[in-house]
């Protein structure tokens, strides 16, 4: 796939959409390993040419990864040779004698450093998918390299000289105006990872990017540590009480991998620990569960993440002086849609107050259960989902065990492939003819309907296991481009569901498959990608505009068409009840208070984190004090608390940049309801509309531009209240009936 150069980020970052698995309506992007960047510290060794890594990607669809070769012993080789291409590459266009041209230096841009674009593509999918203690100790041995190495390109005066010629000259008046964004883009990038700075802060620049690489590394690696080495192992079937037949095989399943058949074990990760909250009746246990959860990276052990985290926060408060900037965060969201850290700011509060009320609601109706239960507690936040659930039961007759029985995760995969036909004319065909890098890898061929013409493949990677990280995310092996000649993208999507017996379905919940659509919609977002240029294809957008296509997708789900056709019973087939569908309807706004102060609080704290600047951070004091003023429910923790935040201190891509969820939800919120406002979910002239200017642009257009091409005006607030059933600012509020 092609790097996308972010401007100082010490790393050329990996152009993917990742996410973490979230709740409803709120998606989250997750980084992927410490992203692959390269430092020539020391001139690097021959590599074998037999070495698999090197060889271009060859096979049938224009070529495919060679997963079946690549060994970890391979990787190190591999990148200190295509360092070194890419360097000589990149010399040659920044000593060509000819005067600078889009086409001498911007375009010949965009054909180097292929071979080592592809060496970190494979860099990056064993760091999030196969990872082990091999392979970490290259991560280790490589961050600091990798990223010195991005800090080379960027500074190096002479290709910058070239680039700022192009970017100043009259002649770019006469491109086309793809060309002009990635002129810009390029010049801008450029700049803003310090091409301006002069020797000295260069040099400085260079030590903090490789630090920081080295510091991401720790982090990934000790929470990853954290998820695989902690998990509650059940005794006997009076821990199991309460938990419904599809939790108790998972916990089988995950005892059983450890070697502890016959018992049952919670282990550390989302997938097995949000069911077992949910449904447990042993509050014990759930207190024991939610504890080893929230605690990741922050044990007080060697794994602990405290120490790196003010490390990196003075860091990247330093790098931003260095850089002209005020903070980390005014650094950040200078390119993106929210352009400054006010303006987000102002979003995610005008959200908070009402998000905070409705949690308060939340939590006394659990309370009014519990104290007709006769049960003698105060509600923790390991009761909130379990409470929660009795509430959703007592209010709207909805019991997710009635649900969960219809999500079929394959029927639900096929529910997704009848959604991109129907909305893109897209077709899925199986393909057993390429490699893949595990067993329970399994890939797709894409076409369009209408000219049967190949568009890409599909990746797909659903199941938890030893290595691979938590959560959510869509990868794109290969971009789509026409730069040279028609190149077909390759792109994946990545889940943790826990793996059933053989021969069972697995089933998941109504949340798991919001997340299920939302991955797949980053997916169709790089498999609509129609650009010339490999920088500017697919998910290549800024930060908090990636996750509007995703978070779109998710609306598709709940209509008529997918469930009565797809979510079908297990054991009967019979679609589920139209009944049980009005409740799911009904029901849409449950726990958006839980869910949106979860996943905001998170956002908040990542922004105040970035914008304390230089001052010296405790991270647990801070994130109780931040907290506490804003006055944040106790029965809720942090999605991500601040220890285990991958998003924002596995590497720069979502630092000052959690907002974006909310951010982009305005769009969605806005978008869906052009559906609506139209022929409904499945209109074909909205859906083109949406196509045209949104799915198939990639970085070619301003995003703004774009929505106001596809929409004809502006996102505001009033949609994204509306869907979470908040109250519309200005709008007079029906009081309660008495």
């Amino acid at each position: 796939m092609r790097k996308l150069l972010f401007a100082g980020a010490g790393v050329a970052a990996l152009v993917s959409a990742g996410c973490a698995t979230t709740t409803q309506e709120v998606r989250e992007a997750a980084p992927s390993s410490p992203p692959a960047q390269t430092a020539p510290a020391e001139p690097a060794a021959a590599a074998p040419v037999e070495n698999p890594l090197l060889a271009g990607w060859s096979g049938p669809y224009g070529g495919v990864p060679p997963f079946e070769k690549v060994r970890v012993e391979h990787f190190k080789p591999a990148l200190e040779a295509s360092i070194e291409e890419y360097r000589r590459e990149l010399a040659a266009i920044a000593n060509n004698p000819a005067a600078p041209t889009f086409e001498n230096t911007i375009a010949a841009l965009e054909d180097a450093g292929r071979t080592y674009d592809d060496v970190t593509t494979l860099y990056g999918i064993w760091g999030s998918s196969m990872n082990g203690p091999e392979f970490q100790a290259i991560q280790r041995e490589m961050a600091p390299r990798l990223a010195a190495f991005s800090d080379e390109i960027t500074q190096n005066e002479k290709l910058f000289q070239r680039i700022e010629a192009v970017y100043n000259s009259p002649d770019k008046a006469k491109l086309t105006p793809e060309q002009q964004r990635l002129t810009w883009l390029r010049y801008t990038n450029f700049v803003r990872a310090g091409a301006k700075l002069d020797a000295g802060a260069k040099k400085r620049l260079v030590d903090i990017n490789q630090r920081l690489a080295s510091l991401y590394t720790s982090f990934s690696q000790n929470v990853l540590a954290d998820e695989e080495n902690h998990a509650v192992v059940l005794e006997s079937e009076a821990d199991l009480a309460g938990l419904p037949d599809s939790v108790r095989a998972g916990a089988a399943a995950g005892a059983e991998s450890r070697g502890l058949k016959g018992k049952w074990a919670v282990t550390n990760t989302r997938s097995s620990m949000e069911p077992f909250l949910t449904y447990s009746a042993r509050r014990e246990l759930r207190e024991k569960v939610w504890r080893n959860y929230v605690n990741r990276g922050d044990n007080g052990d060697a794994r602990d993440n405290n120490q790196s985290i003010s490390e990196v926060l003075a860091l990247r408060a330093e790098r931003a002086k260095l850089l002209g900037y005020q903070t980390h965060a005014h650094w950040r969201l200078e390119n993106t849609m929210a352009k400054t850290p006010e303006r987000a700011m102002q979003l995610m509060e005008a959200v908070w107050t009402p998000a905070v009320a409705r949690a308060r609601e939340e939590v006394a109706d659990m309370q009014a259960i519990a104290n007709k239960e006769g049960a003698k507690l105060k509600i923790e936040p390991w009761d909130y989902r379990y409470y929660a659930e009795k509430v959703r039961k007592a209010k709207y007759d909805l019991d997710q065990n009635e649900v969960k029985p219809y999500l079929q995760l394959e029927k639900l995969r096929e529910g997704m492939f009848w959604v991109a036909g129907e909305l893109f004319g897209f077709s899925f065909t199986p393909v057993s003819n390429v490699p893949v890098y595990h067993p329970d890898v399994r890939v797709w061929e894409v076409k369009d309907k209408a000219s049967g013409k190949h568009v890409g493949l599909w990746y797909f990677d659903p199941y938890a296991r030893q290595g691979k990280r938590s959560g959510a995310w869509m990868n794109a092996y290969r971009n789509q481009e026409r730069f040279k000649s028609e190149v077909s993208t390759i792109v994946s999507n990545n889940s943790n569901f826990v793996k059933g017996a053989p021969g069972e379905p697995v089933l998941i919940s109504w949340s798991d498959a919001e997340t299920l659509f939302h991955e797949f919609g980053h997916a169709l977002h790089g498999l609509n990608s129609n650009v010339t240029y490999p920088t500017l294809s697919g998910t290549a957008v800024a930060r908090d505009y990636v996750e509007f296509p995703s978070q779109l997708l998710e609306h598709w789900l709940s209509t008529p068409e997918v469930l009565n056709t797809y979510a079908l019973h297990y054991q009967t087939g019979k679609p589920i009840p139209s009944e049980l569908v009005a409740k799911i309807e009904k029901a849409s706004n449950f726990n958006q208070g839980f869910g949106t102060v979860e996943y905001l609080s998170s956002a908040l704290v990542d922004m105040k984190l970035h914008l304390a600047g230089s001052q010296k951070i405790d991270p647990d004091a801070f994130e109780r004090d931040t907290l506490g003023a804003l006055g944040m429910p106790k029965e809720i923790v942090m999605r991500h608390r601040t220890p285990q935040f991958g998003h924002v201190f596995a590497g720069d891509g979502y630092s000052a940049g959690y907002y974006s969820y909310l951010w982009s939800d305005t769009l969605t919120a806005d978008a869906f309801e052009a559906f609506t406002e139209g022929k409904g979910a499945y209109d074909r002239t909205v859906a083109e509309r949406l196509r045209k200017n949104v799915f198939s642009v990639g970085n070619t257009v301003d995003p703004a531009e774009a929505y106001r091409t596809f929409r004809g005006k502006d996102a505001g607030i009033d949609a994204l209240m509306r869907k979470r059933g908040f109250p519309v600012p200005g709008t007079a509020q029906k009081k309660p009936a008495k």
